[in-house]
């Protein structure tokens, strides 16, 4: 028998002998172990294999427990500049709005300084009443200080203004047990800075009080007038915004 031949016949009837020979079988599996791991082995490898892709698949976790971490960071920081960005501009638009209404309200000051200085020159041509003029001051003294402007009218039976009897119209304002006596006039010149502190002590003793302040508001008033204003110790201003605290 050749050798092909022979091993033609092993090939055929190896699997039954292994199968029906335990000895036969033995004498194989010892022949044959050192081409192949034995049973502790291979479960060994497996075990190693199972380990191996567990750690690989616990690191996979933890990179993409640490990439998910970073993302939500970057998001958050990015959220953060956002925050502030619109924080800074929510800031920008308040601080513009604001600059924007104290210019709207010192244009607004100014533009009504001008109208009441026209109206002043119109007064002294008859092309405006003074107690229209006295009637728009009053009301701005009103407005910015919460207070009520009394236009007193009384009359002056020894003449002590005039001298001669004739009626006293003066301002007053009466506010938190002080008084203040004013006069709001388009214009007013050395005479008419006499006669109001005239006025004033006139009604200083009809009532008998004492004014805590003398005031006189008048876009128009003379040098001379402001001279004997410092004298007499009677405030004087150009407009009723410009009117220290009441």
């Amino acid at each position: 028998m050749n050798t092909q031949a022979l091993k033609d016949t092993i090939r055929r009837e190896l699997p039954e002998i292994i199968r029906t020979d335990p000895e036969f079988r033995g004498y194989i599996l010892d022949l044959t172990r050192q081409e192949y791991a034995g049973r502790a082995a291979t479960e060994d490898r497996f075990y190693e294999l199972l380990a191996e892709l567990r750690r690989d698949r616990e690191e996979g976790a933890r990179k993409w427990d640490e990439y998910k971490n970073e993302q939500n960071r970057k998001w958050d920081e990015q959220n953060r500049k956002w925050d502030e960005q619109n924080r800074k501009w929510d800031q920008h638009q308040a601080e513009q709005r604001e600059e924007f209404k104290r210019i709207h309200e010192e244009i607004m000051a100014q533009a009504q300084r001008h109208d009441r200085s026209i109206g002043a020159l119109g007064s002294r041509w008859g092309l405006q009443s003074e107690k229209a003029f006295r009637d728009a001051l009053a009301g701005i003294l009103e407005k910015n200080f919460g207070v009520k402007v009394l236009n007193v009218n009384e009359y002056d039976d020894q003449g002590t203004v005039f001298g001669r009897p004739d009626q006293i119209e003066l301002d007053v304002i009466i506010q938190n047990g002080l008084l203040l006596i004013c006069e709001l006039k388009s214009s007013i010149d050395k005479a008419g800075m006499y006669i109001f502190e005239r006025k004033a002590r006139f009604y200083e003793q009809r009532h008998q009080r004492t004014a805590n302040r003398l005031i006189v508001i008048s876009p128009m008033i003379d040098a001379r007038a402001r001279q004997v204003a410092e004298r007499l110790g009677i405030e004087t201003y150009g407009d009723s915004l410009e009117v220290q605290a009441l």
